[in-house]
């Protein structure tokens, strides 16, 4: 690849990171925060509150808060942040919600990597705060080119030449 090509693709990173729609992206991730807070409350204190281990009730608050939380990103990214790429959708919703999820199970765990490693280095909220930047660009840009970006598999691109 030419040091012209190289930069190209750097400065259209960039744009895109840069960009409103990274704006919305973060947007529509501090609404998911309130509402993971909220769903968690709601659970540990009134769905999941018979459940007798302490533990158990935690996790079960904890993965329905953050199923909760991750539909409603979805959702308002497909409809609000990428809402100009519907033609585009040559997916299902559901198919769509699967990329969605991956890409943030991908950056969650690259969140408590970064944020472990840079923990001796930094206060550990300010490590996960540097954590939490560099994910949220990651996430961002895998959501972008993936989940609602204009990326077709092989598989599909041949299916439909052939309709």
């Amino acid at each position: 690849m030419t040091p012209f090509k190289i930069r190209m693709r750097t400065a259209s990173l960039l744009r895109r990171v840069f960009s409103r729609r990274f704006l919305k992206f973060g947007t529509v991730g501090a609404s998911g925060t309130v509402i993971n807070i909220g769903m968690l409350y709601l659970a540990q204190e009134h769905i999941f509150n018979t459940v007798q281990t302490t533990e158990i009730r935690l996790n079960l608050s904890l993965a329905l808060a953050i199923f909760v939380a991750t539909l409603n990103n979805f959702f308002w990214n497909r409809l609000w942040t990428w809402k100009d790429r519907v033609q585009h959708h040559h997916r299902p919703w559901l198919f769509q919600f699967g990329q969605y999820t991956l890409a943030c199970w991908l950056s969650i765990v690259l969140q408590v990597l970064f944020t472990n490693l840079l923990a001796p280095h930094f206060y550990y909220q300010i490590a996960n705060l540097i954590a939490i930047g560099l994910t949220s660009v990651l996430n961002f840009l895998l959501n972008d080119i993936w989940t609602f970006g204009r990326v077709k598999f092989k598989a599909q691109a041949s299916r439909e030449k052939t309709d």
